[in-house]
């Protein structure tokens, strides 16, 4: 993240930032997605965890937090890949709300499957930013 007086050379160190982080959102999205559908397909219960489910409430407050900072940084130093790497913290925030959604309908309402479909509906959205940041294009 410094600042290079050389504008070609902080040009190609952004690129690259974006297209690491667009390889971490592609991979990112496989994951969940292979995760996902083999516990539909297993019909695999996620796991009663009260600290787990505390844990990721914690993450809904201290992830958003996290993100403007990175923003105002970002921000402050002409930076796309730190406003590509605060979106990456919106994500967490996003995947947290579905983890606590999906534990929650499953420890009250027995609802096994509603963890896999809800974070099978985030895959799109994240393959989606991973490829614009591969393609070097700000998210932000």
């Amino acid at each position: 993240m410094s600042v290079d007086a050389d504008i070609e050379s902080r040009e190609r160190n952004e690129k690259l930032s974006l297209r690491i982080i667009g390889v971490c959102f592609v991979a990112l999205a496989g994951y969940i997605a292979y995760e996902s559908m083999s516990d539909l397909i297993r019909k695999t219960a996620p796991e009663h965890s009260i600290p787990g489910i505390v844990l990721a409430c914690v993450s809904l407050i201290v992830m958003p937090i996290l993100s403007r900072a990175k923003k105002k940084v970002g921000n402050a130093l002409g930076s796309a890949a730190m406003k590509a790497d605060a979106r990456q913290t919106d994500f967490c925030v996003y995947l947290s709300t579905i983890l606590v959604a999906g534990l929650l309908l499953n420890a009250v309402l027995g609802w096994w499957w509603a963890d896999p479909i809800a974070a099978l509906v985030m895959v799109p959205i994240i393959a989606k930013e991973g490829i614009d940041g591969i393609k070097a294009r700000t998210c932000c």
